[in-house]
């Protein structure tokens, strides 16, 4: 499976913009992701744009895949009655909705506890012959949320992310270390840039149950991709049993 990670410059545009920047890289991959809060930019005013489970958003998206035979993951404030929640979709290359992951712990400080209401449970889908977990940011720094899903038998873990300029561990040693103990695929997409006073890392990896960032981009605009295999998820979870042993733990 061919994967990407479009690295869009921060700040907020207008969503046909969004559109435009998102039908031009999605042609010739099996899967493309984007950061979190694409639709609307990650802001304090992203939740202004909040528009529900497959909304004109959404629906444009689905064209996008449809028209290029490419599934897209991309971050959306959602809207659901009285609540809005910071949420990602996934969409196949035919254009279905196949999941839809609502965030369920929010970036420590950040604009996010006053303007989203908080998701609840892991999100899967199937994809392509892929067992696929989708969450989001901050939500993969934790150890027992990556555990979860591996062992509910994820080998792909899609991640829309906002990381700060300031935290460019998390992209350089967390994920690949989160792909290495759990031996699954990673593909994590960030903003490039700084707007509205928030500075952003631009460290988007797509990392390998080898533990290896197998693509990384710099803090500009990007696209990066690479050809991830579903053998080396087997292999590497045989080599190191860590989802077997851990079973094991008293601890």
């Amino acid at each position: 499976m061919r994967v990407g990670a479009y690295q869009c410059a921060a700040g907020r545009v207008d969503p046909q913009t969004r559109l435009d920047q998102l039908r031009a890289q999605a042609a010739g991959l099996d899967l493309l992701v984007c950061p979190e809060l694409f639709l609307s930019g990650y802001t304090p005013a992203s939740a202004k744009l909040a528009e529900p489970q497959g909304g004109p958003f959404g629906q444009a998206v689905a064209r996008i895949a449809r028209d290029a035979g490419t599934a897209i993951a991309y971050g959306y404030p959602e809207k659901d009655g009285a609540c809005v929640y910071n949420a990602a979709a996934l969409y196949d290359a035919h254009g279905r909705l196949l999941a839809n992951h609502r965030k369920t712990i929010m970036a420590p400080g950040s604009f996010e506890h006053a303007a989203f209401a908080r998701g609840r449970g892991l999100t899967f889908a199937d994809l392509g012959g892929w067992r696929v977990a989708m969450i989001i940011c901050y939500e993969v720094e934790f150890p027992e949320i990556l555990r979860a899903a591996a062992r509910q038998g994820a080998a792909l873990i899609i991640v829309p992310t906002a990381l700060g300029a300031d935290w460019g561990v998390v992209a350089e040693r967390v994920v690949p270390t989160r792909a290495f103990e759990n031996g699954v695929w990673i593909v994590y997409a960030d903003h490039a840039g700084a707007a509205e006073g928030l500075r952003f890392y631009g460290g988007s990896t797509i990392a390998g149950p080898d533990g290896t960032r197998h693509a990384a981009a710099t803090g500009r605009p990007a696209l990066i991709t690479a050809e991830i295999d579903r053998a080396s998820v087997a292999r590497l979870q045989a080599r190191l049993p860590y989802l077997k042993d851990c079973k094991e733990l008293t601890c």
